[in-house]
């Protein structure tokens, strides 16, 4: 089993966390590898799993319009995994994608054993809201 933590340190949701809280998100995940124009995450689907991105690139669509690319270092999904509603946008493979999924029980565990981690992920989505409401309303 390969040891993700570098990896995991560089991934804003867990931005600041230790190596041991890095080896604990690390054991709970799985690496799958995704060939080019696999579907991660599917708008308005309700979502299953979080992905985070170690090798490849994705784009994010929102109605089937480009709005960004994501790569190493990407999270994509992880709020579904919150609040189990549907997804906001879709995400797909522009070239084969080496990846972490995370599903809502090991989520849920990751978060009650670690409870460091809980924080830092309210922090980083909390600083999602923030970004996308300075883009909304300047």
């Amino acid at each position: 089993m390969a040891d993700h933590t570098e990896e995991l340190a560089g991934v804003a949701l867990f931005a600041g966390a230790t190596k041991r809280e890095l080896a604990e998100i690390d054991k709970l995940t799985t690496e799958v590898t995704l060939a080019p124009g696999t579907v991660l995450v599917d708008q308005g689907e309700i979502g299953r799993e979080a992905f985070v991105i170690l090798e490849g690139e994705a784009e994010v669509q929102v109605d089937d319009t480009v709005v960004a690319t994501v790569g190493p270092g990407a999270c994509v999904g992880e709020i579904a995994l919150l609040d189990g509603g549907p997804r906001s946008a879709s995400v797909v493979a522009l070239t084969e994608v080496t990846a972490l999924v995370l599903d809502p029980r090991e989520f849920r565990s990751l978060l009650l054993n670690v409870p460091a981690i809980a924080v830092k992920v309210a922090a980083a989505l909390a600083a999602k809201v923030r970004e996308l409401d300075t883009k909304l309303y300047g």
